[in-house]
């Protein structure tokens, strides 16, 4: 599929667009741009949008709340802003890892109502970060190590397993949950890029259980099959799609994020939309985000 099916709806010079959730009861889509810490909130329908500057180095991801609220990543803390409310909350600290060597970075909430997110190493290049199960009293427990780039965080429908990338290892396994959806049971590969250098990064799952994917440096996003073949490509306009997500009514929207980083100034002056939001319509059913139990 072409980027004629592509329709821009946000132009914005966004230095590392990410994390876009659907937000079903208000009509507004949220995302981020993690590295120019910046909170954003976009009315697709109308094309109005509003940019929240945060305080910290990174914003590393959002997450939405059954009371209406919102959680966010700040370097390794996690704040909570109420419904209505403009003032943002310590809620939790990761736990034994320390600023500048990594923050946290993607993450998303389970069915049961906790949020899965990962740590990264920020020099690219060590297993110094891990990925946590966060539990609604603030509980942060490590659920796996060796991680250099967390990312592609996504809850399959029957919640039986997850999708979960390493961006710099440049693999994506599927781990495998026990009935309570609480521990991991079972680690395969799902797609392994390392012999091409394909940064795989954001993700989310459609209704037929198969698992939508960025690929950063790579101008597409792709879809696999539960069976882990690559049954759609859609070409984008940028060279760094960032993460995605189904919104709009009925859930039959893909929204993808964007970056400029990394760009040089010649592919710059080449794409002029690196760094905004885009939507692609009639591609997938997708299903709403799940909700942090707060």
């Amino acid at each position: 599929m072409s980027d004629r099916n592509v329709e821009l709806i946000q132009k914005v010079d966004a230095q590392l667009g990410e994390t876009p959730l659907w937000d079903a009861t208000r009509g507004l889509l949220w995302w981020i741009d993690i590295e120019q810490p910046t909170l954003w909130q976009l009315d697709p329908a109308s094309g109005a949008a509003e940019a929240e500057a945060h305080p910290g180095t990174y914003l590393g991801s959002i997450a939405m709340t059954r009371s209406g609220g919102l959680l966010a990543a700040r370097d390794l803390e996690l704040v909570h802003r109420a419904p209505q409310s403009r003032e943002w909350l310590p809620f939790a600290r990761t736990p034994g890892e320390a600023m500048p060597a990594t923050r946290l970075n993607d993450g998303r909430v389970d069915a049961n109502g906790s949020l899965w997110i990962g740590t990264m190493d920020n020099g690219l290049a060590q297993g110094l970060g891990g990925l946590y199960r966060v539990d609604p009293d603030g509980t942060m427990t490590r659920m796996l190590d060796d991680v250099i780039v967390s990312n592609g965080i996504a809850f399959a429908p029957d919640g039986r397993s997850m999708y979960f990338t390493d961006t710099r290892r440049h693999v994506t396994w599927r781990l495998g949950l026990d009935e309570t959806g609480r521990e991991i049971t079972s680690r395969e590969v799902l797609a392994d890029y390392a012999s091409t250098g394909i940064r795989p990064d954001g993700a989310c799952v459609d209704a037929d259980g198969c698992l939508w994917q960025a690929f950063f440096a790579g101008g597409q996003v792709v879809r696999y099959a539960p069976d882990g073949r690559i049954d759609r490509q859609i070409s984008l306009p940028v060279t760094n799609p960032t993460c995605l997500c189904f919104g709009g009514r009925d859930h039959k929207t893909l929204f993808v994020t964007s970056a400029f980083k990394f760009l040089s100034p010649e592919q710059l002056a080449a794409e002029p939309l690196a760094g905004s939001v885009f939507a692609i319509e009639g591609v997938g059913q997708g299903v709403p985000e799940n909700l942090f139990a707060l």
